[in-house]
């Protein structure tokens, strides 16, 4: 393994430290008491500038800074919440003769990017900045890599930092260590599935968990990750979507069920798809998709407002407002607006030779339901930038939705866009057997066409339909692209801590010829 002069050296001050018969990586508990952030945000002063609070604390971190002055020092300490500052005197932590605790582990064989425990006093310096006194110094881990080094102006504004994406994405500790606010993003995404849990459950709904490996896949349009089971012998899927258990799980007689989960696509990568992301898909019985839009835009509204404290969210340039009530518009009037055609009575030569006056590209093995997919998603799609419901869509795009009820050849489906990705995809679920055994057999012959993301036909599924399943309405809401527009962010890598990357390039040295 080659070392750097850097890491050379930390691995030197290591032994240091243990020849002083310290242990740089105790097991025992280190007793925090308070975080950076509460010391900074409550701590108060009398009248004779002595502290109110705070009298004693104990907290630990990463040591960030350094500025040496001979017996004593200020330092920089970083824990999750903030960082503050510490100062150190070499007869505080180091009583009586011994003074090789500051002379020695401080000044010398300490690091940046070493994490410590410190005991003290709160205190505010000349200048007014809150500080810890420490009384007690602690050496909690020894860092052997330098962290980067980022540096800020007095306003805050970063002018040297750890802005590599791919490096920020590969080694997002590292991210997290030095671009501290990114932190707040995910805890933005964490506080974004606590509301939406919430209105779940304060709806009725029940949280459930389904299989993530399935011996079929089905429940959406998309290429499977596959692999094999060596006991059982047989193959098995990464779910592409939850639904078909969800579903069944109404047939068994749950009113309401919910599942936040991780789904798996074997496709490409771009700014808005990674092959593993995540999404929650809930199902309610007695319901039909207009009732699924209201609630869709209440729960929206809900989340964002309970994490943001406002409607409106900054996305570049562009301001979008999820209040309620949505836009709402059928597929083919919004092809109609966009393009200038109306295509709802086109058959499929139609449709294809309409895409190809289009510029887009057109296969053999596209069908009716996805020429007009792809006619909506090149020239409709990315315009919509406020939430929108796309409703209505031909019941060649959609094999597991209901029939609309009042008209031919359309189902009772909607999407949901916003800033020009679809965020969510819902249904008046189809729950007649018969119709459905002929919905797949039309995806198997679209399959045998060519098309790799044809549904495939699940006889267990079938069967639970045929002992019965009530009218219900049943939705798929992307997490990561929700999470995107809360923070303003362009890339679904930014809003995940660990996307899927390339296999890192490593540098293997030759061997030495003997």
């Amino acid at each position: 393994m080659h070392l750097s002069e850097q890491e050379l050296v930390r691995r030197e001050n290591l032994a240091g430290i243990r020849e002083l018969g310290i242990d740089p990586y105790p097991a025992a508990l280190y007793p925090v008491s308070h975080h950076a952030a509460e010391i900074k945000a409550g701590f108060l002063v009398n009248e004779a500038g002595k502290a109110q609070n705070f009298q004693e604390v104990c907290l630990a971190g990463r040591l960030m800074s350094r500025r040496i002055m001979g017996k004593a020092s200020f330092a920089g300490l970083q824990d999750s919440t903030d960082r503050i500052q510490i100062y150190v005197s070499r007869d505080d932590i180091a009583p009586g003769e011994d003074k090789s605790l500051y002379n020695t582990v401080f000044k010398k064989l300490l690091d940046i990017g070493d994490f410590i425990g410190v005991k003290g006093y709160v205190f505010k310096t000349q200048t007014g900045e809150t500080s810890v006194h420490v009384t007690e110094l602690t050496i909690l881990s020894k860092s052997l890599r330098p962290l980067p080094i980022v540096k800020r102006d007095d306003e805050g504004n970063v002018y040297d930092a750890f802005t590599n994406p791919e490096m920020r994405y590969r080694q997002r500790y590292v991210d997290l260590t030095v671009n501290t606010e990114v932190r707040e993003l995910f805890r933005k995404r964490s506080r974004l599935i606590t509301a939406m849990r919430h209105f779940l459950d304060e709806a009725g709904l029940l949280e459930v968990e389904t299989p993530i490996l399935q011996p079929i896949h089905g429940g959406a349009s998309a290429r499977p990750f596959k692999t094999h089971h060596n006991t059982l012998d047989m193959p098995l899927y990464l779910r592409i979507a939850n639904e078909l258990y969800l579903k069944r799980l109404i047939v068994g007689g749950f009113d309401g069920v919910y599942e936040f989960g991780k789904m798996f696509r074997n496709e490409g990568m771009d700014a808005t798809h990674n092959p593993e992301f995540t999404m929650v898909e809930f199902y309610v019985a007695y319901k039909d998709y207009f009732w699924m839009m209201d609630t869709t835009e209440q729960l929206l509204e809900y989340a964002i407002q309970t994490v943001t404290g406002a409607t409106q969210v900054k996305v570049g340039e562009k301001v979008i407002d999820f209040k309620g009530p949505f836009r709402r518009l059928t597929m083919f009037d919004a092809i109609k607006e966009y393009t200038g055609v109306d295509i709802s009575e086109m058959d499929e030569s139609a449709l294809a030779t309409f895409a190809k006056s289009l510029h887009i590209e057109v296969d053999s093995s596209m069908g009716k339901g996805k020429l007009i997919d792809e006619i909506f998603g090149e020239k409709v799609e990315g315009l919509l930038i406020q939430p929108t419901f796309i409703t209505d869509y031909p019941v060649e795009m959609s094999p597991l939705t209901k029939k609309h009820r009042s008209k031919p050849g359309l189902v009772e489906r909607f999407e949901l866009i916003v800033n020009g990705k679809e965020l969510a995809n819902a249904y008046s679920e189809l729950n007649d057997p018969i119709d459905q055994r002929e919905r797949f057999e039309e995806q198997l012959t679209l399959g045998k066409r060519g098309d790799d993301e044809a549904m495939v036909l699940d006889e267990d599924f079938l069967r639970a339909l045929e002992y019965g399943m009530p009218p219900t309405s049943g939705i798929g809401i992307g997490i990561d692209r929700l999470v995107m527009l809360l923070t303003g962010q362009t890339s679904i890598q930014e809003v995940l801590f660990f996307p899927q990357m390339r296999a890192e390039k490593k540098i293997i040295a030759e061997e030495p010829e003997v």
